[in-house]
């Protein structure tokens, strides 16, 4: 089962997205031109073979329901979210708040 919902991050509006797996759950939140997610996303992957497509993303682990997502501290962060002032650490809330501002 997939769901998408939406967030109201102060004047923003995010999309939070929800696949449900046999024994696993993806979670993902965007916003402007990047996105938060779950720990299944590799940010090697992105920054090593990815690297041309500046993808600006960042990770958090040991998450199950979006407000995890949005009240946990990044574990990882992609170069070019790193350029925008993303880091370790910060909560995927306060990214969020970063990526929306962000919308090309």
């Amino acid at each position: 089962m997939v769901r998408v919902i939406p967030f109201q991050i102060e004047d923003w509006t995010a999309v939070g997205v929800e696949v449900l797996l046999p024994k696993t759950t993806l979670l993902a939140i965007t916003a402007g031109d990047g996105y938060i997610m779950c720990g299944a996303l590799d940010v090697q992957l992105l920054d090593e073979r990815l690297k041309d497509r500046e993808i600006i993303a960042g990770r958090a682990v040991g998450v199950r329901t979006f407000q995890q997502l949005l009240d946990a501290p990044l574990e990882s962060v992609t170069d070019a979210a790193r350029a925008l002032g993303i880091h370790v650490g910060m909560s995927g809330r306060e990214a969020v708040r970063i990526l929306a501002k962000t919308a090309s």
